[in-house]
């Protein structure tokens, strides 16, 4: 099921390709705001496919009982294969992403060369898992999305497929604002504020009202150096900046 709209692109557009067992659940969030008004616009694409269109037999099973014994139930490898490969046909040169607890880390960037290729092809997994023999013979490259277990791969993906539909041409309106965010140069964002300039005792810092561009500058890159240090060490660590 395809859920393009609106004139393409000049370029060619994005494609996201999501296999799962609940195709009802796309474009969901991904059809609002930024991503939404790109998706209309022909910026990207987004197809869904459903795995049990693959399935066996009369009820078409797509699962079965794990190899070894214990809970719950795996993703069949010859019903998840045909699936791959019948969207593979359609979109040769996107790589396979599975997305799951035990997957890489997902990071900013990852997300920047997702983005700077043709699309992604995204298993979104259910039940125990996947039987990895397929996720092997297909080299499909497993990607978490924190440490923490969800009902199914479709969350994961909306959130993979976000982050990369937000770094495409023309999506944000001001592009040199996304230099300066999380993870871009290896630290968190500095702090925001707006008006009201006094709110509930809590002031804006006078530096951000200063009108001085370098002071400003230079108290930013302070603030992001601190947060990071409070809250993500690590970063600062794999920088060699701790």
């Amino acid at each position: 099921m395809s859920l393009s709209a609106g004139p393409r692109a000049e370029r060619a557009p994005w494609r996201a390709t999501v296999l799962t067992l609940f195709p009802e659940m796309f474009p969901g969030p991904l059809g609002l705001s930024l991503a939404g008004q790109a998706l209309n616009s022909g910026v990207w694409s987004l197809s869904t496919r459903n795995i049990r269109d693959h399935g066996i037999g009369r009820h078409k099973t797509v699962d079965d009982n794990p190899a070894g014994g214990g809970p719950g139930m795996v993703m069949r490898c010859d019903v998840a294969a045909a699936a791959i490969d019948a969207a593979r046909a359609a979109e040769p040169d996107a790589p396979l992403v599975y997305m799951t607890p035990r997957g890489t880390p997902l990071t900013q960037a990852m997300v920047r060369n997702l983005a700077a290729g043709p699309g992604v092809l995204v298993l979104a997994g259910r039940f125990e898992g996947v039987d990895q023999r397929v996720l092997d013979a297909r080299q499909a490259q497993e990607i978490s999305i924190g440490d923490y277990v969800l009902s199914g791969g479709e969350l994961a993906a909306m959130v993979l497929i976000d982050a990369c539909v937000r770094l495409l041409p023309g999506v944000v309106g001001a592009e040199s604002s996304l230099s300066e965010e999380s993870f871009e140069d290896g630290l968190l964002e500095y702090p925001h504020y707006t008006r009201p300039r006094e709110w509930e005792g809590r002031s804006i810092p006078d530096v951000l009202l200063s009108g001085d561009h370098k002071r400003i500058a230079e108290w930013r890159r302070a603030e992001r150096l601190k947060v990071t240090r409070e809250r993500r060490p690590d970063l600062l660590r794999e920088a060699g900046d701790a």
